[in-house]
């Protein structure tokens, strides 16, 4: 109650400086709460004091149990701040941070109240910045989420003087066993994420190497592209969406019904893996606005939106010369690296041409977009580089454009500056 009251009468910064703390957005199930409203796995145990005794965490094992993760038996017990005097509450830069029990004992491991999952240390000091990828099944969300953290890794945070780093060990290797090797050293696809798999989060900090800098926390939410356009499905995983701070927003051109069978023409007797047709880029914007975008002011988003036209080398089928879909010599085929800021000449003119070409051949989507989504830009990628044959990729993966997204939202946020260079 106290903390509470308090927060009533703090006084609140000028406008445009710092604010002393944020709303902490929990990057595991997406609730989002004050920072006082945390709590506290205790740092020991008690076989004398109930409330201290080893317990089971009814919280934690039901966030488990949506990921078909085993339950835990026992841990130590939760600390709720509110039970304990001001006196013994831990604050760093006005963020409370730890309390110390009636043994005297501190503990810092702060915890989400809704699913008690670690939260990261600087939760609270700066903005909990999100980044969901929505889109459709079979759109390459699993292939784009590994080709852009692999590149973010090993390319993008060096351009930037920063590192991309997993949140903890048991991320790190899962990332690298299930998807980083498969895909970049043995050269197999990815199996799309079914609908009745809900893959726990990658989480990863862009880390500045300016101490300044606030990190970025990027959490990549590996949804199931068929459960996008199932109204239950998407309740579930609506939170991670609406409590964003950016969206990358995938969409496949062999989901675009004006051009598929021309790409399937095209590409003559060797196509490579051609996906089923499901549902069209607008049925997802349909179902995202169903369940969130309605309830926001004015019935429109104003959370930054990349939309990223994938596998962007199949598209070399439809070039020309004349450019009656997309013109031989397109910046859609270059790669271009971004380095410690947005070249604003590449990004206008790569979102000026992917806006047309899907403007030719999905003028209900891109409308769609135009209506619910206030700052929307448009990006083409391959994450590949090539059409995998076989659900096996030949040859050196070479993404293409695969970071400028990213880039893009980095921007947005004030992370990083543009410029023309022009």
């Amino acid at each position: 109650m106290f903390g509470i009251l308090k927060r009533m009468f703090e006084k609140k910064p000028p406008e445009n400086t710092r604010l002393p703390y944020y709303d902490i957005v929990c990057p595991y199930c997406f609730s989002k709460f004050h920072h006082e409203e945390v709590v506290f796995r205790a740092a020991h145990h008690r076989d004398d004091d109930e409330t201290l005794a080893l317990q089971e965490d009814e919280k934690l094992n039901n966030y488990r149990a949506k990921f078909g993760l085993a339950p835990i038996d026992e841990l130590e017990a939760i600390i709720d701040p509110s039970t304990i005097n001001e006196e013994n509450k831990i604050y760093s830069d006005h963020v409370l941070m730890g309390v110390s029990d009636r043994y005297a004992v501190v503990t810092k491991n702060r915890l989400c109240p809704s699913c008690h999952n670690e939260l990261p240390v600087t939760a609270g000091k700066y903005p909990s910045n999100i980044v969901s990828v929505v889109g459709a099944t079979s759109v390459g969300k699993s292939v784009y989420i590994t080709s852009l953290i692999h590149t973010l890794q090993r390319v993008t945070a060096n351009n930037f003087n920063a590192a991309c780093l997993p949140l903890n060990n048991s991320i790190s290797k899962k990332f690298r066993d299930e998807y980083e090797i498969p895909l970049f050293e043995q050269g197999n696809l990815l199996e799309a994420t079914a609908v009745t798999k809900r893959q726990e989060p990658f989480i990863f900090q862009f880390v500045f190497k300016d101490e300044h800098k606030a990190p970025l926390t990027l959490v990549f939410f590996d949804v199931a592209g068929e459960g996008m356009t199932e109204k239950e499905y998407l309740q579930i995983h609506a939170p991670h969406i609406k409590n964003s701070a950016g969206i990358l927003f995938l969409v496949d051109p062999m989901q675009i019904r004006a051009i598929r069978e021309k790409l399937i023409h095209q590409m003559g007797d060797n196509p490579g893996k051609i996906v089923g047709l499901a549902s069209e880029p607008r049925d997802v914007v349909i179902s995202l606005f169903e369940d969130f975008i309605a309830h926001q002011e004015n019935s429109k988003t104003d959370i930054p939106t990349a939309v990223v036209l994938t596998k962007s080398d199949l598209l070399n089928a439809l070039s020309s010369d004349d450019g009656e879909y997309i013109r031989s010599n397109s910046n859609v085929f270059h790669n271009v690296i971004h380095k410690g800021h947005l070249n604003l000449d590449e990004y206008e003119n790569i979102n000026g041409e992917v806006r047309r070409f899907l403007t030719k051949v999905d003028i209900p989507f891109v409308d769609s977009i135009d209506v619910y989504f206030r700052d929307a830009s448009y990006f083409a990628i391959s994450a590949l580089g090539s059409n995998p044959v076989g659900q096996q990729v030949s040859g050196i993966i070479s993404p293409i454009r695969v970071d400028e997204p990213f880039i893009w939202l980095l921007y947005k946020l004030g992370y990083i500056e543009g410029r023309h260079e022009q």
